[in-house]
């Protein structure tokens, strides 16, 4: 029964890493686009700033008083660092081959962007070698989670021989 169950997790594992690539890809294009949005938005406001003689610290400064300025610059400062963020995940992750990217999970850490990725993915079959890859590994870590928690809770029922 043991094994069974480890093969069902195996074949689990397998199924839902074989994903991988192509999820990764999809949010890939997702991370390209909002990090060129948000640098538009960037060098604009810098762009603005300079011509009035500001840096970007002195006119994000500028921008308070009223509640709506103080709205908007502390909107204007969650772009610019959600840009930082996105681009130094973007250069991390650019020209990366897909099975590498399982070293580099932390960079699919923007929430907004895993879960749009997640809401419009649809499964496929994988039939690249990074996909069947993945399949493999993932079969690997679900037989050996399935076995490794099976193991460790049966143990006590196991008879003394």
């Amino acid at each position: 029964m043991i094994r069974t169950l480890a093969m069902i997790g195996g074949l689990a594992g397998a199924v839902a890493l074989s994903q991988f690539p192509e999820f990764t890809q999809q949010y890939m294009q997702r991370l390209s686009g909002a990090r060129t949005e948000l640098k538009v938005i960037t060098t604009g406001f810098d762009l603005t700033a300079k011509a009035a003689g500001y840096s970007r610290e002195e006119a994000l400064d500028q921008m308070s008083g009223s509640d709506f300025q103080n709205d908007l610059r502390d909107q204007m400062q969650d772009n610019f660092d959600r840009y930082d963020r996105l681009d130094a995940s973007y250069a991390a992750l650019k020209g990366t081959e897909p099975l590498m990217r399982l070293t580099k999970l932390w960079h699919f850490r923007d929430v907004d962007l895993v879960e749009r990725t997640w809401n419009e993915y649809r499964p496929a079959v994988p039939v690249t070698a990074d996909g069947l890859l993945c399949a493999g590994i993932g079969y690997v870590g679900g037989w050996l989670i399935v076995s490794l928690l099976l193991g460790a809770f049966l143990r006590p029922f196991r008879r003394l021989a």
